[in-house]
């Protein structure tokens, strides 16, 4: 935001997504493609924030060079700016660099993801729980869970008297006979 509003572009031109850039379908790029028209500037202040998926960046930008019409202008990398080198070597230096910039964010992508996978494991081996704390059990669990095992009263009986749900009963019963709770 800084960066364009440095550039007196006004707020209202102003698109901004707070998801993932993993692929397009994001409300406020779309909102932005629909209001572009032939000769119009898109700013970006980097191509990793235009996305993360290489092949997506590549077809993005030529959908909006090529059949909408309009001049890119990427804030990070001044070889990347569509109004200048319209000749074939400037085609061709602006492609590369597209390309190698799209490599480049799409592969921190599946850096960012391999990384939180890593803590993830590292954190569960450490013993961390991940999730909400499961509720205590109920005063009368035990009880319906032995009449439950000796099949005096129905699953659905034991799940109403401890006030859960069946599915619940049982995964919590499956816990409790291993002895993970008491």
């Amino acid at each position: 935001m800084i960066a364009l509003c440095g550039l007196d572009i006004p707020e209202r031109n102003i698109y901004m997504d707070k998801q993932s850039g993993k692929d397009f379908d994001r409300p406020q790029y779309k909102r932005l493609v629909r209001r572009m028209k032939k000769d119009d500037l898109l700013y970006i202040k980097s191509i990793d924030r235009l996305g993360r998926n290489y092949s997506e960046i590549l077809e993005q930008w030529r959908v909006l060079t090529k059949e909408k019409g309009i001049d890119i202008a990427v804030l990070d990398m001044p070889l990347l700016d569509t109004r200048r080198g319209k000749d074939l070597m400037g085609t061709f230096l602006s492609d590369i660099v597209l390309q190698i910039l799209s490599f480049v964010a799409e592969n921190e992508r599946v850096n960012i993801r391999q990384r939180q996978a890593e803590g993830i494991a590292a954190a569960k081996l450490r013993g961390v729980r991940f999730g909400r704390p499961p509720r205590p059990l109920p005063e009368s669990f035990d009880s319906a869970y032995r009449r439950w095992k000796e099949k005096k009263i129905t699953g659905t009986a034991a799940a109403k008297e401890c006030a859960m749900a069946l599915s619940t009963f049982r995964y919590r019963a499956a816990i409790y006979e291993n002895g993970e709770l008491m």
